[in-house]
């Protein structure tokens, strides 16, 4: 990913340490936890440091013991540290420098490059612990926001300011897709986004810079990533330094800021990780106490205000598939639109891989996307549930035990369900086909045409991997 250790001691920028204060000692170092005795007790999510001779450790406080030890996680390794050494005050909570500079780069959890190129100025630094915007300052959803991705625009769209999860399983999609979005927020809005690599690979950090990069988009996009080898203390709190560029991006350029996550549910992970290093006894099916209240410090933080919108789509791995799982259940209840990948729309070679049946917004109604939208959308989940439910008489009897008014409309929903199916532009290199953005106008014209029968006629392959029917049919 660079040429630098990602997880060297030392890679942290922070402010001159001139004038830090001692605040205590080491009493004990387990892993990445770290017991100091205080001469004067920090609060909570407080920042400290030890020097290990060229090295620098940075520490969370996340537990107070009694009245004169807390408990702390490393965010670095803790190997070399003992008993006795010197901890030292950083003066606050963690926090990350920004600046317009930041667009274009590739950065850890403490705000320091990971693409090899220079630091960051330090002019300005912002804490990644803070309270949300103030109520009177965050503006309600403003509309639907257009990806050009056909089957989400119509049947779940986003919310411009909003949340979007999209769950599914390993190997169904969700990092595509999210590239996809990058994709669209820069090139369709002229907006920024910002990436929260949550547990990433270093592989796929790798890979997913240079498609940004081959794609035109890294100028207009910052890449946060805490990954998967390092501290758990990192892993829970890149997605707040994400979000710290995020708020810097929205109240300083004020334009569509489009917050990535992937995957938040590797932050819920974490959270249980430091959890029971901390001793804490676990809740409900062995996840920590504390799992509602950190997800929400987490996403009522994105909120759009009068200087700007912030719109997140986060994706959330489902383990094994089960979407009540308290993890994925803590998540769900703060997003307004809940895409859902499927693995049968994947093994059936329909990408992206939604579910349309599954897959809703709460946003979808008459009075947000207007009549016509609402009706269209309407009337193609109607023909795709009634082809879900017939897919079995069809498999046993064959289509031709069908009513004529049934075999209509098994024939019209093979016909969306491939229209629904769309090349993209971030893998296009990879594939072969072009990538394809469509308007929701032309969405919407394409579907009536279909629930028409302007297409009965059309084989199916012409609808396949396409972008608009017009396109198709040249």
């Amino acid at each position: 990913m660079a040429s630098q250790d990602p997880v060297a001691r030392s890679a942290d920028p922070a402010p001159p340490e001139t004038g830090s204060a001692r605040i205590g000692v080491i009493e004990a170092v387990q892993g990445p936890v770290v017991d100091i005795v205080c001469e004067r007790l920090p609060p909570l999510d407080w920042g400290l440091f030890v020097r290990d001779g060229d090295e620098r450790v940075t520490l969370e406080v996340h537990g107070e013991l009694d009245e004169r030890r807390v408990r702390a996680i490393a965010l670095h390794r803790t190997s070399g540290l003992r008993r006795g050494m010197k901890v030292f005050d950083l003066g606050g909570p963690l926090s990350v420098p920004v600046g317009a500079e930041c667009l274009g780069r590739m950065l850890d959890v403490f705000g320091g490059p990971l693409d090899g190129g220079e630091a960051l100025p330090d002019a300005e630094r912002r804490s990644i612990v803070a309270r949300p915007a103030p109520l009177a300052e965050v503006t309600a959803a403003g509309g639907v926001l257009e990806t050009g991705i056909k089957v989400i625009d119509l049947l779940c769209p986003f919310v411009r300011g909003g949340k979007t999860g999209l769950f599914g399983g390993a190997g169904v999609g969700k990092t595509v897709l999210i590239t996809e979005f990058m994709h669209a927020i820069v090139k369709l809005h002229e907006g920024v986004s910002v990436f929260a690599g949550i547990g990433e690979r270093i592989r796929e950090g790798h890979e997913l810079w240079h498609d940004m990069r081959d794609a035109g988009v890294m100028p207009r996009a910052v890449m946060v990533f805490g990954q998967m080898d390092e501290s758990p203390g990192v892993r829970f709190r890149v997605g707040l330094s994400a979000l710290s560029y995020a708020e810097y991006l929205r109240d300083s350029v004020g334009k569509d800021v489009l917050l990535l996550i992937d995957n938040v549910y590797r932050f819920v992970q974490a959270g249980s990780e430091i959890s029971g290093l901390l001793g804490r006894m676990p809740a409900t099916v062995g996840y920590q106490p504390t799992l509602l209240t950190e997800v929400a410090e987490l996403q009522e933080r994105i909120a759009s205000t009068r200087a700007g919108n912030i719109t997140s789509v986060q994706a959330v791995y489902v383990p094994a598939d089960d979407m009540t799982d308290p993890g994925v259940s803590a998540i769900f209840a703060h997003l307004d639109t809940l895409v859902v990948l499927s693995r049968s729309q994947a093994a059936k070679g329909f990408y992206p891989a939604v579910d349309p049946l599954q897959s809703a917004s709460k946003m979808m109604s008459r009075r947000f996307v207007g009549d016509r939208h609402y009706e269209v959308a309407e009337r193609v989940r109607e023909h795709l549930a009634r082809y879900h439910e017939l897919e079995d008489i069809i498999a046993m009897l064959g289509l031709e035990s069908l009513s004529e008014a049934d075999r209509r409309i098994v024939r019209r929903a093979r016909l969306l369900q491939r229209y629904l199916t769309q090349p993209f532009h971030v893998v296009s290199q990879h594939t072969g086909i072009a990538g394809a953005s469509v308007p929701l106008s032309r969405t919407l014209d394409d579907c009536e045409a279909f629930l028409r029968g302007e297409h009965d006629d059309a084989p199916e392959e012409a609808c396949y991997m396409r972008g608009a029917m017009e396109a198709a049919r040249q």
